[in-house]
């Protein structure tokens, strides 16, 4: 998959949920994690990130969304529940994105929205844990932008193999005069 991505929080206030969270963007591959206006401390953040992700992933911490620093390019997409959010299965992942999600009382603060190039929202009935929210979001990256192939049309496993990955020194398209 080209690209990254990054993951953040807005207001956390509790460890197990930060810890959560960074841990499954770890394990989905995320290039760093970054939180705003966070009341938690590093080491109760260890209790629940048990991949201890902040020595494998930078950790970045703002003291407010105007101080939240990202790479050129990167696209900001804000996980909230709004009315003109656009539904997660309809969105279209940036190359270069950072997700940022609400704490777990409250929303995306005003600041953070204003912040956002998109706000998206998982198609649900109500919010549920932070943490959940993330792995849903990081699987739905993975699937739109990892070179998966369409799925079967009938129940089962693939209907086509997934293609190679390119190899240094390998041809990329298969010379067709032969």
């Amino acid at each position: 998959m080209r690209g990254y991505f990054a993951v953040g929080v807005d207001g956390i206030s509790k460890a197990m949920n930060l810890g959560n969270l960074m841990r499954i963007s770890h394990a989905f591959g995320a290039s760093f994690f970054f939180s705003i206006d966070s009341q938690v401390k590093m080491a109760d953040i260890k209790l629940a990130d048990t991949s201890a992700s902040a020595g494998h992933i930078p950790f970045y911490k703002f003291d407010t969304a105007a101080d939240l620093r990202l790479p050129q390019g990167c696209r900001m997409v804000g996980v909230e529940i709004t009315e003109d959010a656009i539904e997660l299965p309809r969105f279209t992942h940036p190359a270069r994105a950072a997700y940022v999600f609400g704490a777990e009382r409250y929303s995306l603060s005003p600041s953070t929205l204003d912040r956002c190039d998109f706000v998206v929202k998982i198609p649900m009935k109500f919010s549920i844990n932070v943490g959940m929210a993330g792995a849903i979001v990081m699987y739905d990256r993975l699937i739109s932008l990892g070179g998966y192939p369409q799925r079967p049309v009938r129940a089962g496993g693939p209907a086509a193999e997934i293609p190679p990955q390119h190899t240094w020194g390998a041809p990329i398209v298969k010379d067709r005069r032969k």
